[in-house]
């Protein structure tokens, strides 16, 4: 049977590591990080010849059935193979959430998947300016992203009712001219 395996969790322990060995000194460290890289180098040009394999059989289903795997497609991505761009990857990724949107009569637009790995997006229908749209992006539409896209560094919402609005500050003040109330204790 095969063993799950969370990749969110082994980068995040490697990268735990990886800062770990830069707190030593010396030759271990520097033997260390060069052995992480010949590993990861090898495992992407062992990967990159399966994909150029799958490529050339015409094995259309195949490298649609790897893409679609968590782990593979995750190994995929992190050596810069995955068959699918990042704005094609976002735009599934935006069309599988579309359903629940759309049970709020929302919607969201993809307006950019820039280089420097930032999306910018757009809300629209009754998720533009709604109270709640900040909750829907975190859980829904920026955990999306997430899970199809890792590499995208930031998601930048258009139309999104965030903390940046003032709170409306209600304070007390005293009552105009003297209390109208008499002041029982000074006439004793």
């Amino acid at each position: 049977m095969r063993q799950a395996h969370d990749v969110q969790a082994a980068g995040d322990r490697v990268e735990a590591l990886l800062a770990e060995l830069a707190g030593l000194g010396g030759p271990a460290r520097d033997a260390a990080e060069e052995l992480v890289r010949v590993l990861v180098e090898l495992y992407g040009a062992g990967l990159e010849r399966v994909m150029e394999i799958v490529t050339e059989a015409e094995a259309a289903e195949v490298l649609r059935r790897l893409a679609a795997d968590d782990l593979v497609a995750a190994l995929l991505v992190l050596h810069d193979l995955h068959p699918l761009s990042t704005e094609e990857r976002v735009r599934a990724a935006l069309e599988d959430i579309r359903p629940y949107l759309g049970t709020h009569a929302g919607d969201v637009e993809l307006v950019s998947v820039e280089e420097t790995g930032v999306v910018r997006l757009r809300l629209r229908g009754t998720c533009h300016g709604c109270p709640s749209s900040q909750l829907t992006v975190k859980l829904a539409i920026e955990r999306a992203i997430a899970e199809a896209a890792p590499e995208v560094s930031h998601v930048e919402v258009e139309g999104m009712v965030g903390q940046e609005a003032p709170l409306l500050q209600i304070e007390t003040r005293p009552p105009p001219g003297p209390c109208p109330v008499p002041d029982r204790t000074a006439a004793r």
